[in-house]
């Protein structure tokens, strides 16, 4: 299983990721590889799953930055208000 044709995993789109890596999971599982390509395979498989799992956690942040945004919908007025009732 040669990685020299391989597209670098950061130019993979996500949905390219997640097949390759599961393209991977699946080779490792038939237990046909060779040793020496079985190691290759699991290698581009962590690294796959690195990139994926880093890929999420910045989506995650991003949608609670939004998330955020929308729970502070609190105006200038209504923090006054709530201010002089203090």
């Amino acid at each position: 299983m040669p990685q020299d044709n391989l597209q670098p995993i950061e130019e993979l789109t996500f949905r390219q990721a997640m097949a390759e890596l599961e393209q991977t999971v699946a080779k490792l599982e038939s237990n046909t590889l060779e040793l020496e390509d079985s190691l290759e395979a699991y290698e581009r498989g962590v690294a796959l799953l690195k990139n994926l799992k880093a890929r999420i956690g910045e989506a995650q942040q991003k949608v609670d930055v939004l998330v955020g945004q929308l729970e502070q919908s609190a105006t200038d007025e209504e923090i006054d208000t709530t201010l002089q009732k203090a």
